[in-house]
């Protein structure tokens, strides 16, 4: 779709992610129907903890050409976004406040042919920062509350990657890798609209979607060693320091617990 982010386009024509975006939307509605009512007046404050974007996949697929063997591979993947919050009432619907974000992420793929693997790639990461958010709910104080939140934050991260291939050739010969980052750094822009739905007098249940714009930086030491025909010793051995940056746009699904603690009288 033109002008439309390919990712997120063919993540919203997936079936099973539009089942989910309308339980979602479902299990506000019945969340509605729970009566509390929330009064909040300057002063007052929010705390709580936001869990965004948990997912784990796991995957296979098979390749097949015309002439040649094929082989086939599966991937694994997992990522959670925790963001505890601390926040403060600037007026009867305006929030101002900090949050921790702790994003841990990983992936596995493994290339296979006719059940040996011939290729392994695995990678982690693990990104910690601070910033702050405001927070707008929108419409009277009710037991359901539709609110608008920006948040921005920064902070460090840390990778690491390892994997080998096999190859083919005279003589066959079998390259591994391993690389580990240092002096990491991310940083975080997020837009989401979503509801509490207060459970109790001073407590609330969040839930949102959002668009969550990311950057960050990595640099890699890596080794990389060759081992001809495959007899255990290594022969070559390589060493090298590559930086990648990069940029995401991605699509935010989550869920929150909010406390609101009445301030001074």
């Amino acid at each position: 779709m033109p002008g439309f982010p390919e990712p997120l386009y063919l993540l919203l024509n997936q079936p099973d992610f539009m089942y989910f975006i309308k339980s979602f939307f479902s299990g506000i509605i019945i969340l509605a129907g729970i009566a509390a009512n929330a009064q909040f007046k300057k002063g007052d404050k929010m705390v709580g903890t936001s869990v965004g974007s948990i997912f784990f996949n796991s995957g296979s697929s098979d390749v097949s050409f015309p002439q040649v063997r094929g082989y086939s591979s599966k991937t694994s993947s997992y990522g959670v976004r925790i963001e505890p919050s601390f926040g403060w009432f600037i007026s009867e619907k305006t929030i101002i406040g900090a949050a921790i974000n702790i994003n841990p992420s990983g992936q596995k793929v493994r290339y296979e042919d006719i059940g040996t693997s011939f290729q392994e790639d695995k990678s982690t990461g693990l990104n910690i920062g601070v910033g702050g958010f405001a927070r707008n709910y929108f419409g009277g104080n009710s037991a359901f509350m539709p609110f608008g939140q920006f948040g921005f934050n920064a902070g460090i991260n840390s990778s690491t990657m390892e994997g080998y291939k096999y190859y083919d050739a005279s003589p066959d010969y079998k390259v591994s890798y391993d690389g580990k980052s240092s002096g990491g750094f991310f940083a975080n822009a997020t837009l989401q609209f979503g509801f509490t739905k207060m459970v109790g007098e001073y407590t609330g249940f969040d839930m949102y979607l959002g668009y969550n714009y990311s950057y960050n930086k990595n640099t890699f030491k890596t080794t990389t060693l060759t081992d001809l025909d495959i007899d255990g010793d290594i022969d070559f051995r390589s060493e090298n320091e590559p930086t990648t940056k990069f940029t995401n746009h991605g699509l935010i699904v989550g869920v929150g617990f909010q406390v609101f603690l009445k301030g001074k009288k």
